[in-house]
């Protein structure tokens, strides 16, 4: 009985041994290549082996980045076969197809890559002409260094290729996106491919217009230009080659750097932790704490998915993990079943905004800002705290509606046993480390106690400590702190070594095989989703689509003369349109193409009108995040109800009455950015110096910081009971309106404003304790 539950979820997991196996290959070759700088680490390695120019680490991207690439199409090819899917029907050999498509694709792409990059050259490194034509290069560029002087030089830079598959190279790379979308579809739902296909089709028929028409007395948003005149076809290969080769937006680009660099270590450490037993010692842990709260079951629900969420970073994923446990005891102690799944919903969302992992989105977040990951999560801090307060607020409310009390006495199974500590230690230490690393600044490294301990060397000039001479130890905690990436390496490093540790999973190794398998396959279909997600990048900077909506969108707010000329009403609309737009993409849409398409798509809006870009990204994300709970796909209210059996779009509703709040927070932080803490979401972004915003010259100031925390605090309060239409008694729909009314002028900027709004909150609050208290006597 055993072997057979043993082997059903492997089964499910692995559909055959060979994506197994080429998984752990895969995950074995991400691993290697994101190794952290270890001090001596390629010394010895090539010491052993003789080879003075042996790589152990980061490998030649020209290389590396299609040999994964390919791996990984044939990965999501094994794991996710239409084939497999449509057995026995008769659309089996289209499925059949499809696999093989995508296998050839991958093929044709990663060599493609290696013919057209300008750093290989593959036709021309097996013929001979590369060798060639660098070699009479040198000799002419020493021929005239000693003409004219100077020193001979020993090295060329890389020659343009020779041999290319010229204008088949067009063919090639759209054959190959439209299998990738394709396969998207079966992969991650039909809405990202509608997307990636409507920007293609627009860019595709902007430049036929072009072509046709000519650049004369047509709209900007109906013409792409290829090239000058005579107008042709040919014009268009270098943008295509571009869109292959490019490190910055090409298919094996950023998007590969970010997923194997950063995303990679992380994902293995998610995996990881779903090995472990943490999860149900956390929910244990959970409701220990919450016992003497009346909405105790609620309130567990929330800290759980907080303490998870920020491992997965996936709303659905969350919801499946925690809310199995959590939604049940929440709907015996008396709350509704829309209720519980609507909660479970917001809080397993709020899991993607908790840091300090996250999930994927952050790191892309990071990535197009050039923001260290350590800063991102320490400006996540503040909102995730307000998200997960409102939430608590909720749960108080609604469990005073309906005469939830608390549980109060200690049941045996809030008990936590010597393995219940085992099992935390394997999820909080590995946090630990990861923030300690984060927040680490490699420059105080060896400047404070523990480098007095251990013999750093150190100098202080004017004040300032730098460390000359560091121990091994400190040389290598320099070398991780602050990178994300050595970061999630030494993080998932210290999971596998806490999972031995623990006899249970002593007895079935196999699970740690399992999870770096498992991993593999995540990162791989992850991939085949940034593929679609770089047609759109492409796709919108070729045609220059977003420049042209930002401009446009700000021009019509300036003719509507919102608030004569002052720029606040401007901002808050265009942070509205923009919300509106990410709810709106983000439906049956996974967090990260929501979040990258509204970026390049209405960031430049939101920065052109002073929001510094870090903020601008910063709101855009929240909103991408929040479509997982908006009707009318909601996905992680959705994956509530399959638990609950209530009605989907009920709880779909639900989930956004009790996650308002990260609806609300985004527009409070981007109009009072030192929420953020970090100075990236304080510099001009019209200054080319970097200056900071008006106001904000000394940067954060810890005194307004507390206020504006405090009036925070204030409208949450009313915001939350508002929606729950309960405080210490029952609301009508005129004192929701008039809290909502009072939440909203508490953190409005003029001084009149908001005292006055907190004059009126501290005497609607009296009035309706009083006006519930002669209620209940």
């Amino acid at each position: 009985m055993s072997d057979s539950t043993e082997q059903t979820p492997r089964q499910a997991m692995f559909p055959n041994k060979y994506v197994y196996v080429l998984a752990l290959i895969f995950v074995a070759m991400g691993i290697v290549n994101s190794t952290p700088s270890i001090p001596g680490w390629d010394d010895m390695w090539k010491g052993l082996t003789g080879n003075d120019k042996l790589k152990v680490r980061s490998f030649s991207t020209e290389y590396f980045y299609p040999l994964v690439f390919f791996i990984m199409m044939v990965i999501v090819a094994l794991k996710h076969s239409i084939w497999r899917a449509w057995q026995g029907t008769s659309r089996a050999w289209f499925g059949a197809f499809m696999d093989i498509a995508l296998v050839v694709a991958a093929v044709v792409i990663s060599l493609t890559y290696l013919i057209e990059i300008d750093s290989v050259c593959l036709i021309d490194t097996m013929t001979g002409e590369r060798a060639r034509i660098m070699a009479e290069t040198l000799a002419a560029e020493i021929e005239f260094a000693e003409t004219m002087g100077l020193p001979a030089p020993d090295t060329v830079e890389d020659p343009k290729c020779v041999a290319t598959t010229g204008v088949w190279l067009v063919a090639i790379v759209g054959a190959s996106i439209l299998i990738f979308l394709g396969y998207n579809v079966k992969v991650w739902g039909l809405p990202l491919v509608l997307v990636a296909l409507l920007v293609a089709a627009y860019t595709i028929g902007t430049v036929l217009v072009w072509y046709f028409h000519g650049p004369d007395d047509i709209n900007k948003y109906f013409m792409t230009k290829l090239g000058g005149e005579p107008r042709t076809f040919l014009d268009g290969v270098p943008n295509v080659h571009d869109a292959l080769v490019n490190n910055s937006s090409g298919m094996l680009g950023r998007f590969m750097y970010v997923i194997m660099n950063l995303v990679f270590p992380y994902i293995i450490l998610g995996a990881m932790f779903g090995k472990s037993a943490g999860g149900q010692s956390l929910i244990k842990l959970a409701f220990r704490w919450t016992r003497n709260l009346r909405g105790g079951p609620a309130h567990a629900a929330i800290v759980s998915s907080a303490m998870f969420g920020t491992i997965t970073g996936g709303p659905v994923t969350n919801v499946l993990s925690t809310g199995v446990l959590t939604i049940p005891m929440m709907i015996r102690s008396g709350f509704s079943r829309v209720f519980a799944g609507g909660v479970e919903a917001a809080a397993s969302s709020g899991g993607s905004i908790m840091p300090p992992v996250m999930g994927v989105a952050a790191f892309i977040l990071a990535a197009l800002t050039a923001t260290p990951y350590g800063d991102v999560i320490i400006a996540a801090t503040i909102p995730a705290i307000a998200y997960f307060f409102c939430l608590f607020l909720t749960a108080m409310f609604q469990s005073r509606k309906q005469g939830i009390e608390a549980v109060g006495e200690f049941t045996e199974d809030m008990h936590i046993t010597r393995t219940d500590i085992l099992h935390l230690m394997q999820i909080f230490l590995p946090i630990l480390l990861i923030l300690v690393l984060l927040l680490t600044k490699k420059d105080a490294v060896g400047c404070g106690w523990l480098g007095w301990l251990m013999g750093a060397e150190v100098v202080i000039n004017n004040g300032v400590c730098r460390a000359t001479d560091l121990p091994w130890f400190l040389e290598l905690y320099q070398n991780a702190a602050g990178d994300a990436g050595a970061t999630g390496w030494w993080g998932a490093a210290l999971v596998i070594v806490l999972l031995f540790l623990d006899k249970d999973f002593r007895k079935t190794p196999r699970k740690a095989l399992d999870a770096l398998a498992d991993a593999g396959i995540t990162v791989s279909t992850l991939y085949l989703m940034f593929l679609a997600v770089t047609v759109i990048d492409v796709c919108l900077n070729f045609t220059g689509l977003s420049k042209f909506v930002g401009i446009d969108v700000l021009r019509f707010l300036i003719s509507l003369d919102l608030g004569s000329g002052d720029s606040g009403m401007l901002q808050f609309f265009a942070l509205a349109i923009t919300m509106l737009l990410a709810v709106l993409l983000g439906m049956g849409m996974p967090a990260v193409p929501a979040y990258i398409n509204v970026a390049l798509l209405m960031g430049p809006l939101l920065i052109g009108l002073g929001i510094a870009t870090f903020t601008a990204h910063m709101f855009i994300f929240y909103f991408a995040v929040a479509s997982a709970i908006t009707p009318p796909v909601a996905l992680a209210a959705f994956a509530a109800s399959t638990i609950t059996k209530a009605e989907p779009m009920a709880t779909g509703f639900s989930a956004v009455r009790s996650g308002i709040v990260m609806f609300f927070i985004p527009f409070v932080f981007a109009f009072y950015p030192e929420l953020l803490l970090i100075d990236e979401a304080l510099i001009d972004p019209s200054s080319p110096s970097k200056e900071f915003l008006p106001g904000y010259e000394d940067g954060v100031q810890f005194v307004p910081l507390l206020w504006l925390l405090a009036k925070l605090i204030f409208a949450l309060y009313f915001i939350a009971s508002a929606l729950a239409r309960y405080d210490a008694g029952p609301l009508n729909m005129g004192w929701v309106f008039i809290r909502i009314a009072i939440a909203i002028g508490v953190l409005m900027r003029p001084e009149m404003i908001h005292f006055s709004a907190l004059a009126l909150g501290v005497g609607v609050l009296v009035f309706h304790r009083f006006t519930a208290a002669r209620q209940m006597a």
